[in-house]
């Protein structure tokens, strides 16, 4: 068929009519958008509203500018570091998808074949597709025939075949029917064969463009971390708000009561004097507005940006690329992940696994064969077949005959024959012929068992001779073909045939020569990796486009089906059920074979229904809409470019061992987030509780505006570096998930943070209240020596509290040289409480002390460690 093709300037006119056939980008907020979309965090809000608030009296000339630039930096800070990490990652993500659009085509112009980049075609051009490459557009064939993967865009794996039309066949070119025998769409993979079509849909308007497109709407459901501290952040305001009340009017308590000495005449003479009140009414409502801030913690939203971002370094090492900071949390809260099979579960390629002989016995490997049976099977495998060897490697054929010229490639028996006549593999006939001449004169088959073994009535012994086929081996390569078939194994007979081609395979006089046993091999790292996931308690359910009988043995190896009660079912089945049928059975459902995309995207949404928290991985274009709607969507890196724009997380190796490094990193996170919660709160709530209860007793606050700055900023900042190094544990696989609905704040992290800031109230109280502590320092009328020594005291004490916080274990040395960052930053803030005590003067109210005094310190505060390992013995970590 001769091709002229259009002319350029044919071209320009058909782009300015129908459009390019680049796809339109998914819009991407630049850094500024996302910088100003973290400004929507729960925390981050609580923390303006205090920054507000803090600057307003700044303005008035009641409070000091430095807690106002304090929490001013501890936002720009948390968002700029969350911001950056993400935008960093999305820009890698970007260069990964510029490969797509990198591709060349084959199209006729100006009357010749020449290569163009794909956004350049045009409605009318004709393509040449050949074996191995990508359909660049929606089209219908006018000459050749091809057999093409359409699984990325309908899900199913079986090979289509399409067959020529004429150009101008309105049905075909309209049609947006995968079965349809004439029409070919953009994204399928030519398996086999050569052809040209003729473009008639292109870009946004083809079908992968279409599905591309719905992917750019839609509303993100809330992630798990979002929804607890959004309510983290409502009980920290009421904390704050109450207490902040709360203390004002015991402020005033004091000043007009207890000052007075419960004198009502003395009180009422006081009320009268409303200079006086006004004064201490502006004091009690400044000490308020400290203490509601001081409630804030500041450095949460950094320690949530810094752990993500350190993490999303080491996921990438680990081959796990995140797109979205949320979707590290949310993997780790994950109850329920959907997962593809090919080349996630297993490797994604098929390989020749096993040998069955003329006597019914099994080999391994190629070069376990005896010398005469190699020579054989290496001629069939050889010359019957569409591939073409190119120094030692097949190149084009299908998986099955690159596979099986993989098993034969250390072949020493290799013999030059020449192929007069073929006829190729065709579903109908479910074998090929090729006939040749050279080291053998006559025919080679192979193609299903079925087919071919009750046709043979001799095999090829050891020696490479023939022997008579008895009733009884053929009984034994029966037998030992549907053990392999039981366990998930597709079988390719191989045989041969005196004469030339024929027309019609004969009824008999084959020669079996063997059958090999051909399957994609599930991961080993795979099983394992399920296995921890399922220690998580994580419930993972494949999803497949296999036979079930296939799929469940391929489940079963990879640990899937273990029990009587697990279900495995088949597309059929799931769609004559009920939502609340499913909904019953999903607890126990394992695996859902001959699944097609409406599928997946039913089942996320039936398990968002009952809160579950769902994940679901993909590589098609027909996978994207539920990959866009799971709670978190890992695509896979060897996948199309639309799954990866609708994912959160991109697992470049295809592995799901990589998934399952993803739902430990995110636990590891969620930890880390706890486990500053418990140190920052503790500080908070016992610094809440002093300045409520001293002013009822008649004494200022122990701790000055200027120190409280280095309390809430300086520890703040240093100890969010310090918990976002903490280590990836694997003992983090054995926790429950978390529910989407779940209070951050765990019953263990209550109690830690009750019983330190209690412990904390009440070595305060006897700080500033008994005289004990007073003779433990140097006699002071202004009592400068006693506060600093409380100054360092409180500091010291949040110190130690901090290796209580970081691990549930007694040890509380457990995996710390894994966060050396956390030493060093501790080591950092007793060294400048240290300068501090001995430099800070009048401005930190410091005056120095001796080496009894530092001694009576740093016991006091050493004490909440021993106060928290009994703690840690009464309540169990975790819960």
């Amino acid at each position: 068929m001769e091709i002229k093709g259009l002319t350029e300037a044919e071209a320009r006119a058909s782009r300015e009519q129908h459009g390019s056939n680049a796809l339109t980008e998914q819009a991407s907020e630049t850094f500024w958008e996302k910088f100003k979309g973290n400004f929507d965090d729960p925390i981050i809000k609580i923390l303006c509203v205090a920054l507000i608030i803090d600057v307003i009296f700044v303005l008035m000339g009641q409070t000091e500018w430095y807690e106002a630039v304090g929490i001013a930096i501890a936002v720009i800070l948390a968002t700029f570091v969350s911001t950056y990490s993400e935008y960093q990652n999305e820009t890698a993500f970007r260069k990964l998808q510029e490969e797509a659009s990198m591709i060349r085509c084959k199209v006729y112009r100006d009357s010749k074949l020449q290569e163009i980049p794909i956004d350049d075609i045009v409605v009318g051009d004709y393509v040449l597709v050949q074996t191995g490459d990508k359909v660049p557009a929606d089209g219908i064939l006018v000459d050749g025939t091809i057999r093409v993967d359409q699984s990325v865009l309908n899900g199913e794996a079986k090979e289509a075949e399409k067959t020529p039309t004429a150009a101008d066949d309105r049905a075909s070119a309209e049609s947006r029917d995968f079965l349809d025998a004439h029409k070919i769409f953009r994204g399928s993979v030519v398996c086999d064969g050569n052809a040209i079509m003729v473009v008639k849909t292109v870009g946004d308007q083809t079908v992968y463009g279409g599905i591309a497109s719905e992917l750019q709407g839609g509303e993100d459901r809330d992630t798990p971390l979002k929804i607890k501290l959004s309510k983290l952040a409502g009980d920290i305001s009421k904390f704050g708000y109450i207490g902040g009340v709360a203390i004002a009017l015991a402020y005033m308590f004091d000043r007009i009561v207890i000052a007075n000495g419960f004198d009502g005449a003395a009180i009422a003479a006081y009320c009268g004097n409303l200079m006086a009140v006004g004064s201490n009414l502006v004091d009690a409502v400044i000490l308020a507005v400290i203490i509601i801030v001081m409630a804030v913690p500041e450095g949460l939203p950094l320690m949530i940006a810094i752990v993500s971002a350190q993490n999303m370094g080491k996921m990438l090492k680990d081959n796990v690329l995140v797109r979205k900071v949320s979707g590290i949390e949310t993997a780790g809260s994950l109850n329920l992940l959907f997962s593809d099979k090919t080349g996630t579960i297993t490797k994604g390629q098929l390989e020749a696994v096993a040998f069955v002989d003329g006597t019914g016995a099994q080999h391994a490997a190629f070069a376990e064969l005896p010398k005469g049976l190699a020579r054989w099977t290496d001629l069939v495998v050889r010359y019957n077949t569409s591939a073409v060897v190119t120094d030692g490697v097949a190149v084009g054929g299908n998986m099955t005959e690159r596979a099986l010229f993989d098993y034969i490639k250390d072949s020493q028996a290799g013999e030059d024959a020449t192929v007069v006549d073929s006829l190729p593999f065709n579903s109908r006939n479910k074998y090929s012929l090729a006939e040749i001449t050279g080291p053998f004169d006559g025919t080679l088959v192979k193609g299903a068992p079925e087919k071919l073994l009750g046709r043979c009535t001799s095999y090829i012994d050891a020696d490479g001779s023939r022997q008579p086929l008895t009733e009884e081996k053929s009984k034994a390569i029966d037998a030992r073909i549907d053990e392999l078939a039981g366990r998930a194994i597709r079988v390719l007979a191989l045989a041969v045939c005196d004469g030339k081609l024929p027309q019609e395979l004969p009824e008999t006089g084959l020669t079996f020569v063997g059958a090999v046993g051909i399957r994609d091999e599930v991961r080993p790292e795979s099983v394992g990796a399920i296995r921890q996931v399922h220690e998580a308690g994580v419930q993972v359910v494949m999803i497949t486009g296999d036979r079930l009988n296939t799929a469940a043995a391929i489940a079963r190896e990879a640990g899937l089906l273990q029990n009587e009660t697990d279900i495995a079912m088949t597309s059929d089945e799931l769609a004559a059920l009920s939502d609340d049928e499913v909904k019953a059975k999903l607890p126990h459902l394992r695996v859902v074979a001959r699944a097609l995309p409406s599928d997946k995207s039913r089942l996320v949404r039936i398990a968002q229904s009952m809160n579950l928290v769902v994940g679901m991985t993909g590589d098609g274009v027909n996978d994207s809409p539920a990959l866009k709607a799971a709670d978190v969507g890992f695509a896979m890196g060897g996948g199309t470019e639309v799954a990866k724009e609708a994912s959160e997380i991109v697992i470049l190796d295809d592995n799901f061992h990589s998934i399952e490094r993803a739902i430990l990193y995110g636990r590891t996170i969620f930890n880390s987030i706890r486990k500053f919660i418990i140190f920052q709160l503790t500080i908070n709530v016992g610094a809440v509780m002093i300045s409520f209860v001293l002013p009822l007793l008649g004494h200022d606050n122990p701790l000055t505006i200027t120190q409280i700055l280095w309390v809430n900023l300086v520890m703040d900042t240093l100890a969010a570096l310090a918990f976002g190094g903490e280590p990836a544990l694997q003992r983090y696989m054995q926790e429950k998930p978390k529910r989407r609905d779940e209070n951050i704040i765990s019953r263990y992290m209550a109690t830690s943070i009750g019983t330190g800031a209690v412990w904390s109230f009440c070595l305060s109280m006897f700080f500033i209240l008994c005289p004990i502590a007073a003779d433990a320092f140097r006699a002071d009328p202004e009592g400068r020596y006693l506060m600093t020594g409380y100054f360092a005291f409180f500091i010291f004490f949040s110190v130690f509290n901090a290796f209580n916080a970081r691990t549930e274990q007694k040890n509380l040395f457990d995996n710390i040289t894994q966060n050396q960052g956390f030493l060093r930053v501790m080591g950092i803030i007793a060294v400048v409480q240290v300068l501090m005590v001995y430099l800070g003067g009048a401005v930190l109210r410091c005056y120095g002390l001796t080496a009894g005094e530092w001694g009576f310190v740093l016991l006091l505060a050493f004490s909440v460690i021993p106060v928290d390992l009994v703690r840690k013995m009464l309540v169990k970590g975790g819960e």
